[in-house]
């Protein structure tokens, strides 16, 4: 099983998405600094998850996350978390 998944900084907001085939992980390493693309926006926060069948379809659904429409979904999809 592979998962797509995203984050949110607690130091500016901004939303990280990533895919792996350990969630926890992952995750871990993120939250303890050893991931370097977040480590300067720790704490991090996991919103949203998605589990995949195989890799190739978890990359393709990261690509697409990452897209306008992608983080339009993700918006819409989050909305009543991110209305607080």
């Amino acid at each position: 099983m592979e998962y797509v998944y995203v984050l949110q900084s607690g130091k500016d907001g901004n939303f990280y998405t990533g895919w792996t085939n350990d969630l926890r992980k992952r995750f871990s390493e993120h939250q303890n600094g050893k991931v370097y693309s977040t480590k300067r926006r720790l704490p991090m926060k996991l919103v949203y998850y998605e589990a995949c069948i195989d890799r190739k379809d978890a990359l393709k659904r990261e690509k697409y996350l990452k897209t306008a429409w992608g983080k339009r979904y993700l918006k819409t999809r989050l909305r009543d978390y991110l209305m607080g």
